[in-house]
C-alpha cells in the first residue's frame, strides 16, 4: 500500500468513526428531548401517546382529589381554553393548591389522562414558569402584577419528583 492510500484509508476510517459518534450523540439527545405544551396545544396537536412531554397551566378550581393512601392525587390543569386530567403518585410541593401555576412532566395515556412523574410548583407569589406565562398570555388569562394566588412573572421553579 502506498503512503497516499494509507493516509486515505486512515482518513476514511476517522470520518466513519466521527460519523458514528455523532449519530450516537444525536440519538441520545433525541431520547431526552421533552416538549412543552399547554392543555389547548396538547388537544390540538395530539402529542404522541407514551412520549415524554411537559404540560403547564393553572390547577383548576375544585379539581384536586387526593386518593386514600395520601400520596396519589388527581387534578385538572387548565389554560382557560382547555383542560386536561392529571394523575400523580408522589409527594406534592407545599405550595401546590387550586388556582396556582403548575408544570407537570410525564406521559399522555391513550384515554387522554396525563400521568405525571414530576410536578413543578409555583415558587412564590412572584413566580410563573415562562412557558406557562406565555400560554396564559395567549389565552387571555394573564394578570400582570397579580398578588398571591394570581399568575405573575418570575424566574425559578421548585422541582418535586417521585423518588428524588
Amino acid at each position: 500500500m502506498t503512503r497516499k492510500r494509507r493516509r486515505l484509508a486512515l482518513l476514511s476510517l476517522g470520518l466513519v468513526a466521527l460519523g458514528g459518534a455523532t449519530a450516537l450523540v444525536l440519538s441520545a439527545f433525541s431520547d431526552n428531548l421533552v416538549f412543552f405544551y399547554s392543555p389547548s396545544e396538547l388537544a390540538q396537536k395530539a402529542a404522541a401517546v407514551d412520549r415524554r412531554v411537559r404540560i403547564g397551566g393553572l390547577i383548576e378550581e375544585h379539581s384536586v382529589d387526593h386518593t386514600g393512601d395520601g400520596r396519589g392525587v388527581r387534578f385538572r390543569v387548565t389554560d382557560g381554553k382547555s383542560d386536561i386530567a392529571v394523575v400523580y403518585d408522589g409527594v406534592l410541593p407545599d405550595l401546590f393548591r387550586e388556582g396556582q401555576g403548575v408544570v407537570a412532566e410525564g406521559k399522555l395515556r391513550g384515554d387522554g389522562t396525563f400521568v405525571a412523574s414530576t410536578v413543578l410548583a409555583k415558587h412564590d407569589e412572584k413566580y410563573m414558569p415562562p412557558e406557562v406565562a406565555e400560554a396564559l398570555k395567549k389565552s387571555g388569562h394573564w394578570q400582570e402584577g397579580a398578588g398571591p394566588g394570581g399568575p405573575t412573572r418570575g424566574a425559578a421553579a421548585a422541582p418535586v419528583a417521585a423518588g428524588r
